[in-house]
């Protein structure tokens, strides 16, 4: 069974990591957590660490601009089966009219 943790969890083992006041050693058993998704944690934590001080505005348009994709995608899916249905009923109700 795979556990989950909360992000605010993860953020303060990092935490706890990044101050090198334990090994990783007695975090992991401290915390019951294996030692290799501790690094994990820490490798992701330092990587994602420039976007903490990205402007927020430019965060918002990036998000925005996501969302603006995704519903653009989802919007031509539903065209392209519309148009399917569409033109099999025609064929099938013999109104075709090409």
């Amino acid at each position: 069974m795979r556990k989950h943790y909360t992000a605010a969890f993860k953020a303060q083992v990092v935490v706890e990591l990044l101050k090198e006041e334990k090994t990783v050693s007695q975090i992991s058993s401290e915390y019951g957590i294996h030692f290799t998704m501790l690094h994990k944690w820490k490798k992701t934590a330092l990587e994602n660490l420039a976007s903490v001080f990205e402007d927020e505005e430019k965060k918002s348009t990036t998000v925005l601009k996501k969302q603006h994709e995704k519903e653009t995608e989802e919007l031509y899916s539903k065209i392209g089966k519309l148009s399917t249905q569409l033109e099999w009923l025609k064929k099938k109700s013999g109104l075709d009219v090409e």
